[in-house]
């Protein structure tokens, strides 16, 4: 999967806008006004961090290699995930739907 498949896929979602955030190098997903994705590189390679429960955060980094607490936001809920790595491209979509699917429901 590629940060353009990405992108696309995100801005699907209901009310979905995006900003770059120039420091961190990345573009930014919102919904109503709450980030659900951030798409960057790391390392040179392309990235997603979601946001999730803590208990799934925990299990995904624990079952997954290319799945790691978030640089920039709060690890306990944020994780970044590589898209150019062992998950299948219907585990990231999950994923992506999982983080929009709370920060919906949170307001």
């Amino acid at each position: 999967m590629t940060n353009s498949d990405l992108l696309t896929y995100c801005m699907s979602k209901p009310g979905a806008e995006q900003s770059v955030h120039s420091d961190w190098k990345a573009t930014q997903i919102k919904s109503n006004g709450v980030l659900f994705a951030m798409v960057h590189e790391v390392k040179g390679r392309p990235a997603v961090s979601l946001k999730s429960t803590p208990a799934l955060a925990e299990l995904l980094r624990e079952e997954h290699n290319d799945i790691f607490p978030s640089e920039h936001l709060n690890k306990s809920h944020w994780s970044t995930l590589f898209l150019d790595g062992s998950l299948k491209d219907s585990q990231i979509y999950y994923l992506v739907d999982a983080s929009f699917d709370q920060v919906a429901t949170a307001k």
